[in-house]
């Protein structure tokens, strides 16, 4: 069902309640969809969140984001190079199968091929090794100190299942490739998938031979996509939802003042951020012909220069948001307070900058932008457009839906585009091997989408995943960091604040990694 104008009008004036109380229906509505059920699909917060009430991890995180077991009752490393993960007797699928090792070893291996968008996350691992039913090796290249928490959103399947529905290998997102583990679902988790109309409506139950204790109430829970902020909130607002995932910054002072209603809000670990085409010899759609401006890094810097983050962050973001120099938020280990200091906006300064590198007049480029990804995406684009007009590039901006804009970046068809980033082992290693390391083997630099490379700084990556003494590792984080603050590789512009709105009778866990887990949602 689609939201429409006569729907909300009639729900406003009868309040005839979505079911009745004792139901425990949970309803709940965000800008754009869950992309597909296949939990290799895309490499992103809300899906891979999604998932987590479907499937789950060896280890997952708890309601203060420590790391505690899941299918996985312990891990222990036995030597430098192999972690021992002892898993759970006595968990059920929801289709029936029992979970035991084989499912471990396919499901890592699976996520490991090539098409999948979460291969980064085992990137350490050389080799992966049943011991027996219900014990895992993860043999490492180096040692990982890191891996449980790596393995966080890295989803188990029956193997069993995969044979039988032919999803034995991951769909690729960049292909905008289907199956049919894209429409269907068979994991350990609390909720079990009942229906799935893309772009419509999904419904699961609860599974009731849940293996863990639920500290939810639910028996049904209902996710629409709802694209339109005012309808999101006109649909709260009317009990046609009980709780918006994804507020507009612009509704929040409503939501606030309504008796009916509460807020949840919080610092989001997550950091918005834009990069380059530094690869092509020369950006298509530009006119500038036979070679590529944003590889030299004085216009990356002006650029960079040329964006006034703070009218951003306070006209755009309503002050819900954090300007910020560096790719990753403060809770993240390695973030470094003196390194955080943004380089002055100054478009006099990127005018100079753009001459000195042969481009006195700007040139034109082709943007990419999300329009329901992240909190005011198209509007945080639609406001640096003019600011690098004032300097002469002309950025011609498309802003699409997610499930085609992810699709065109990740094949690395954008020249200069908007992402977002929240390491998921909220270590900045994470940020440092997925979106600025030299592209290459094992999903190395799998999100570095515009191939910035830097030698040091590959090898202190390399140094820093390993590296178990902190003292030296975070010098080594803060030497990686200045190299590519230095050269411009990306250009960081903020970490947005999470904004929730739900009923007054919703209780629920509101964390800074944006992982919506319904396992501790209640109705009350």
């Amino acid at each position: 069902m689609r939201w429409t104008s006569a729907l909300l009008a009639t729900a406003a004036l009868t309040m005839v309640p979505l079911v009745a109380p004792s139901a425990k229906t949970f309803k709940w509505i965000n800008d754009g969809d869950v992309v597909s059920m296949d939990p290799t699909y895309f490499n992103e917060t809300f899906l891979l969140g999604f998932m987590q009430n479907i499937y789950e991890p060896l280890a997952r995180r708890s309601k203060t984001l420590e790391l505690e077991p899941a299918l996985a009752t312990k891990w222990e490393q036995v030597d430098p190079k192999t972690w021992r993960f002892t898993l759970r007797q006595g968990v059920k699928y929801h289709g029936g199968e029992s979970f035991t090792a084989d499912d471990v070893v396919f499901s890592l291996e699976r996520a490991r091929m090539d098409g999948s968008d979460v291969k980064s996350k085992l990137a350490s691992i050389d080799t992966i090794k049943k011991v027996d039913d219900f014990t895992v090796d993860l043999i490492t290249k180096v040692p990982d100190p890191l891996l449980p928490g790596q393995l966080g959103t890295v989803f188990i399947l029956s193997k069993q299942w995969a044979e039988k529905n032919n999803a034995m290998k991951p769909t690729d997102v960049k292909k905008k490739e289907e199956g049919f583990i894209t429409r269907n679902a068979n994991g350990t988790g609390p909720f079990q998938l009942v229906t799935r109309e893309p772009g419509v409506r999904t419904t699961l139950k609860a599974n009731a031979a849940w293996w863990d204790k639920p500290e939810h109430n639910l028996t049904e829970v209902i996710f629409e996509p709802v694209p339109q902020a005012s309808t999101r909130l006109q649909a709260l607002l009317a009990g046609q939802a009980d709780m918006v995932y994804t507020l507009s910054t612009q509704d929040i002072d409503r939501v606030k003042k309504e008796a009916s209603l509460k807020m949840y809000e919080g610092p989001e670990m997550r950091t918005i951020f834009l990069g380059f085409d530094q690869k092509r010899d020369e950006l298509e759609g530009s006119n500038i012909k036979g070679k590529n401006p944003f590889k030299d890094v004085r216009v990356r810097k002006a650029v960079y220069q040329a964006i006034d983050e703070n009218a951003i962050v306070s006209r755009v973001m309503r002050n819900a948001a954090t300007a910020t120099g560096l790719m990753v938020a403060p809770t993240i280990n390695g973030f470094d307070k003196e390194q955080n200091a943004r380089f002055p906006f100054d478009p006099e300064a990127s005018k100079k900058l753009l001459a000195e590198a042969g481009y006195p007049d700007g040139f034109e480029v082709l943007m990419d932008c999300p329009n329901d990804r992240y909190a005011n995406d198209e509007q945080t684009c639609l406001a640096i457009v003019p600011m690098l007009k004032r300097i002469g590039i002309t950025a011609k901006l498309t802003a699409q839906s997610k499930a085609t804009y992810f699709p065109k970046i990740l094949g690395r068809n954008s020249s200069f585009y908007l992402l977002g980033w929240t390491p998921d082992t909220y270590d900045s290693y994470n940020a440092l091997f997925n979106l600025m390391a030299t592209p290459g083997d094992g999903g190395r630099g799998a999100f570095n989408l515009g191939s910035w490379s830097n030698a040091k700084f590959d090898e202190l990556t390399a140094k820093v995943q390993s590296e178990t003494d902190q003292a030296k590792r975070n010098a080594m984080i803060k030497e990686a960091f200045q190299i590519h603050k230095d050269e411009v590789g990306h250009i960081p512009l903020h970490q947005t604040s999470l904004a929730w709105a739900a009923k007054k009778n919703i209780d629920l866990v509101q964390g800074p990694d944006n992982i919506f887990q319904w396992r501790w949602v209640k109705v009350n």
